[in-house]
């Protein structure tokens, strides 16, 4: 699966970034030869500048700018109250119909030498999550203790923009994301892998409003899952809402 370009103007450039993909060279993963920077300035022939980013297992909307100024411009919009971000995820369990988790985060520790420091250390970061259950399902598998097994569908709004922040959130609330290795369960996500042909992480940056940074005008970027997380949503009979 390739990425795809979803809307360009003389400004932006806003595209589908596949899961497995990296936003942009990284030394955290120097051997990803799949970069969506470098995969979508060959194709529209135009220097692009990062504007926010998504985790490599994380499929979904994405946007870069075409200058550094226009770059700045979304960025800070983005950070601030005016933007919408929207993901789904799948996670074990039923979650509960609504909710918001505010629980501060310390740092991700990428690197050697952020690793070396105590955990104690790493001053924590605001960190808020708004949530709403779209649908469950319960299958007749012991994946886990229970002779069945439940899952839920769900709506994610990020007021703040912390590494992994919704993955793990949702492991604070004792409802994993499936398809995740560092925060998810290790024994969830082989069932999905081996019962439903799924084995990618479960979250998807859907939906992203903003004011396009010229002509102010209010922009409504979706990028509808695919692959593997389309056939399972088909599978279980879930619907995205319109």
């Amino acid at each position: 699966m390739y990425p795809e370009i979803i809307f360009e103007d003389g400004c932006l450039v806003a595209a589908y970034k596949p899961e497995g993909w990296l936003v942009h060279r990284s030394d955290i993963d120097p051997r990803e030869e799949r970069v969506l920077l470098q995969f979508l300035r060959d194709l529209v022939g135009c220097h692009l500048y990062p504007i926010h980013r998504l985790d490599k297992p994380t499929s979904g909307i994405i946007v870069f700018g075409k200058s550094g100024e226009i770059a700045a411009q979304v960025q800070a919009q983005l950070e601030g109250e005016e933007s919408l971000k929207k993901y789904i995820a799948v996670c074990r369990g039923y979650c509960p119909e609504e909710g918001v988790i505010d629980y501060p985060l310390p740092p991700v520790a990428d690197f050697k030498h952020q690793r070396k420091r105590p955990r104690a250390e790493l001053p924590r970061q605001s960190a808020v999550t708004i949530y709403r259950r779209l649908d469950t399902i319960e299958v007749p598998y012991a994946v886990d203790r229970y002779p069945t097994s439940r899952y839920s569908l769900v709506e994610i709004q990020l007021v703040t923009g912390r590494r992994h922040q919704i993955r793990r959130h949702f492991k604070h609330i004792h409802h994993p994301l499936i398809g995740c290795p560092k925060y998810g369960k290790s024994v969830h996500n082989r069932f999905f892998a081996e019962h439903f042909g799924c084995s990618r992480l479960l979250l998807h940056a859907l939906q992203l409003q903003l004011d396009h940074p010229v002509t102010g005008e209010r922009l409504n970027l979706v990028a509808p899952p695919r692959g593997q997380f389309l056939s399972l949503l088909q599978n279980f009979g879930w619907r995205l809402p319109e």
